[in-house]
């Protein structure tokens, strides 16, 4: 107890490429990686959800998806890792927390906490960090330049969507497909037809670091370069999205009844809506995550889309045409995003993206000692 009816709990509060999250060590938390019943209330308090006002002013987190993430490291449970990663999604309007799915920018911090924390010895230079993404089981290699024993900030590399540059971090997201469901293609199919609201939508449904549902943006209606503040503001547009989400997350096995589609893992899949790419791109996309347009694509969701380029007949494929292999230059709301995919007779081998992280605060974050008492009700 810190005093005034509030509880301390150790945390870092990082930033991984276009995402922040609280970070915690499992030791400092209360439960288990197998009792996460107390974890919730905290997570969701130390961001400040729920709040119906969808701005969380009574914590850290920043009322929008991308600003709303806790991850939990602790030692390794899988032979070729050396940290375990649980990712948490919290909702800004409710006190839903998700652990199902990922966050690739987040999942670039993970490699520069381990090393400042201590929890991997390293030699200065370029390091490997070792991740065990707990959710789906997955290894993802995070390359991370370390100086004086710590992880490197400065440097030159910039993303888009960030501003200034910071120092490169590499991560490759080995065998990301099935990270959800267990199959890159959980229907058996690169494309499909599918019924919302009434209407018949052709779209593609692909595991891949998270799991996506793909539709081409002139089946909706819209052009596919619209800002996310138009998406937003489109009369009934939202509302459609996340009925072709639920619809997808059925179809795909992410859940098994509509209630669990919204209320338990209102997250996933990510809704992806593509179309042709301008001048210097491969392909468009604006995605919907949490309900939210997001300013810039999440990082699982580019990954996603990557390896949906690879294959054949899926949406996507269509749209990039035969550009071969190599780097597939992703338009978003915020720039350019190159993504590197390889995908081996419909295997996805690997996905590697560079990010950038950058420790912003350590010490305690402060919580209501209610929410502790909420998950003993």
């Amino acid at each position: 107890m810190s005093g005034g009816g509030q509880i301390g709990l150790k945390s870092v509060y990082m930033r991984g490429g276009t995402s922040r999250a609280l970070f915690f060590h499992m030791d400092d938390l209360p439960g288990s990686m197998d009792d996460r019943a107390p974890w919730g209330p905290l997570f969701a308090a130390a961001l400040g959800s729920p709040d119906a006002g969808g701005r969380q002013l009574d914590g850290l987190g920043g009322g929008i998806s991308s600003l709303s993430k806790i991850a939990v490291i602790g030692p390794p449970t899988h032979p070729d890792a050396d940290v375990d990663y649980i990712f948490g999604q919290v909702a800004v309007k409710d006190i839903n927390v998700s652990y199902r799915g990922n966050c690739g920018n987040i999942s670039a911090a993970v490699g520069p906490y381990a090393i400042d924390q201590g929890l991997v010895t390293v030699a200065d230079g370029e390091a490997l960090v070792r991740i065990h993404h707990v959710a789906s089981g997955k290894i993802i290699h995070a390359h991370v330049h370390v100086e004086g024993g710590y992880a490197a900030v400065s440097g030159d590399f910039a993303i888009q969507g960030v501003a200034g540059t910071g120092s490169p971090i590499r991560l490759d997201f080995l065998e990301p497909g099935g990270s959800a469901t267990g199959l890159l293609l959980p229907t058996g199919k690169a494309r499909q037809s599918m019924m919302v609201d009434g209407q018949e939508l052709e779209v593609s449904l692909v595991d891949a670091a998270n799991p996506v549902v793909f539709v081409a943006a002139g089946a909706l209606g819209m052009k596919g370069d619209e800002p996310p503040s138009a998406i937003d503001a489109a009369p009934g547009l939202l509302a459609l999205l996340e009925e072709v989400r639920v619809a997808a997350s059925l179809a795909m096995g992410v859940a098994k009844t509509q209630e669990e589609a919204r209320k338990l893992v209102p997250n996933l899949p990510l809704v992806a809506i593509v179309s042709q790419a301008p001048a210097g791109a491969h392909v468009q996309v604006r995605m919907i995550s949490a309900g939210q347009p997001h300013k810039a694509t999440p990082l699982t969701g580019a990954m996603c889309l990557a390896v949906a380029a690879r294959l054949p007949g899926s949406i996507v494929a269509d749209i990039v045409g035969q550009t071969g292999p190599g780097t597939l230059r992703i338009a978003h709301a915020s720039g350019i995003l190159p993504v590197d995919a390889v995908v081996e007779e419909g295997v996805a081998r690997s996905v590697t993206v560079f990010r950038t992280a950058r420790r912003l605060m350590e010490g305690s974050v402060l919580v209501p000692a209610t929410a502790l008492a909420r998950q003993r009700t």
